[in-house]
């Protein structure tokens, strides 16, 4: 298996993770916000798949499936002064809060269907690469520069504590108070 298999191989690594408890959230639970942390299982969601989607769509040479498909309109954050760059680093703790899904199973549907779609472009993608393009450095402000092969990892490691923390969070929505207080 080469070094290209590997990588096609990890990026479907955070679907299927997501996979594993998807199906038993309601779609209140995904608001929830255990101890009053600002971060929701929707909020962990709709972060891995904004900031996978801001650093693979310059990569991969497309725009971000956050506003070439619609998602930004369809979330709505604008009422929060989020803007269609805003991926969830540095937020307060009111601009986190106002990242959750309409509590149905739309809002449920349209949240899975953003992540599988970036995930989707990024696997896509992923499989025109060759060995020569990830090992160019695409970042020379590190020691050492960053190759394209190491930010994909990058990504997807990210990507994979996102997911495990909402799996967590998920894990205990039956023993924490759903209120939003």
């Amino acid at each position: 298996m080469d070094a290209i298999d590997l990588l096609k191989n990890l990026v479907q690594r955070p679907i299927a993770a997501l996979d594993y408890f998807w199906a038993d959230l309601d779609p209140s639970q995904l608001n929830t916000h255990p101890g009053g942390h600002p971060n929701s299982i929707a909020w962990l969601i709709w972060h891995t798949a904004r900031e996978t989607d801001a650093q693979i769509a310059p990569l991969a040479g497309t725009e971000e499936s956050w506003t070439a498909d619609g998602y930004a309109d369809r979330f709505d954050l604008s009422d929060v002064n989020l803007g269609t760059a805003d991926i969830g680093l540095g937020q307060s703790r009111d601009e986190a809060w106002a990242v959750m899904v309409e509590e149905t199973a739309e809002g449920k549907a349209l949240l899975r269907n953003y992540l599988e779609a970036v995930y989707d472009n990024f696997a896509a993608w992923v499989d025109t690469l060759t060995e020569v393009d990830l090992a160019r450095v695409i970042d020379e402000q590190w020691d050492p520069p960053v190759t394209l092969g190491v930010r994909v990892l990058s990504v997807v490691d990210d990507a994979a504590q996102h997911i495990g923390q909402a799996a967590y969070v998920a894990g205990t929505v039956e023993f924490v108070d759903l209120s939003r207080s």
